[in-house]
């Protein structure tokens, strides 16, 4: 058994029901990817457009690609096909461009609604006020080729724990208001996509 294959059993033995793996795969060669597909893994998450291409075109057709970093609407018609979820929508522009793409495709793209958490002004994401423009556009019918599956946010890099933790607190405070004000009746919005 392979080092990346011993690991991957360990964290997969101590996740929760319910909880799913993304194993974020940015700067691995595609042969490292490939010992974790070897050993079950099937869902990879990438941050860059340009190597989830490169990896999508030399990799098995059936593993799950996750876009998990910033994501340029110039880049969103490359995407759209390969990719089964972008964790990082951050603006009604990139929505309503990721939407618009999918459709014309003829697909429904998974979707994160990426909130600004931090304290850090470099990172990326959605208001409250931002946020909730979005979800009436989705009641409303706009964004039909995106199906959103939960919020996103990223902590600020601190090495003080009581910050992140309230963060993520807040977080998963607005996750549950969002839900019961959107999706009650909705069981596919249930991700908290929590990161550093």
């Amino acid at each position: 058994m392979t080092v990346i294959a011993h690991n991957l059993e360990l964290i997969k033995g101590q996740l929760p029901d319910g909880v799913r793996l993304v194993a974020v795969s940015k700067t691995q060669p595609p042969e490292r990817i490939m010992e974790a597909y070897k050993a079950g893994q099937r869902i990879f998450g990438e941050n860059r457009v340009q190597e989830l291409l490169a990896k999508h075109d030399v990799l098995p057709e059936d593993i799950r690609w996750h876009l998990i970093g910033h994501l340029q609407t110039n880049k969103v018609k490359q995407i759209v096909p390969v990719v089964e979820m972008i964790h990082s929508i951050d603006s009604e522009k990139l929505m309503s461009a990721i939407s618009k793409s999918a459709l014309s495709m003829g697909k429904v793209v998974d979707g994160l609604l990426q909130v600004h958490i931090a304290q850090e002004e470099t990172k990326f994401g959605l208001d409250e006020q931002e946020l909730n423009s979005i979800l009436d556009g989705c009641c409303a019918g706009r964004y039909a080729g995106v199906a959103v599956h939960g919020l996103m946010g990223m902590a600020t890099f601190t090495d003080d724990p009581d910050q992140v933790r309230k963060e993520f607190k807040y977080l998963k405070n607005l996750f549950l208001s969002v839900k019961d004000k959107y999706f009650a009746a909705d069981d596919r919005f249930a991700e908290i996509s929590m990161g550093m």
